[in-house]
């Protein structure tokens, strides 16, 4: 079955970066899409990132030039660089992929503090 295990989540001071990893099984992981939500307390979960198979890269307007994500084919992990962090990117952090329906991890916390 599909796994997805998000990991390196922590507590950063404003200004700080962190890097989140997804690690991937059960798919063929080099043909998806593959994305980060996050979701806030009290908020809906947002896009932050996506990356297709091909490595064309969206983003949230909010993480713009700041966040940068990646893939690595061989290693079936996306990675999400989080630099000049602030608190409101306090929430937790999900992969996702769609394969002919919605799978997610279970999510790692950041907390930002000011």
């Amino acid at each position: 079955q599909v796994q997805l295990v998000e990991s390196g989540g922590g507590l950063v001071q404003a200004g700080g970066s962190l890097r989140l990893s997804c690690a991937a099984s059960g798919i063929m992981f080099n043909i998806y899409a593959m994305n980060w939500y996050r979701q806030a307390p009290g908020k809906q979960r947002e896009m932050v990132a996506g990356i297709t198979s091909g490595g064309s890269t969206n983003y949230g307007d909010s993480v713009k030039g700041r966040f940068t994500i990646s893939r690595d084919n061989a290693k079936n992990t996306v990675y999400l660089q989080m630099s000049s962090l602030k608190p409101e990117d306090t929430a937790v952090y999900y992969c996702n992929t769609f394969q002919f329906r919605h799978y997610w991890g279970q999510g790692t916390q950041v907390t930002v503090s000011s």
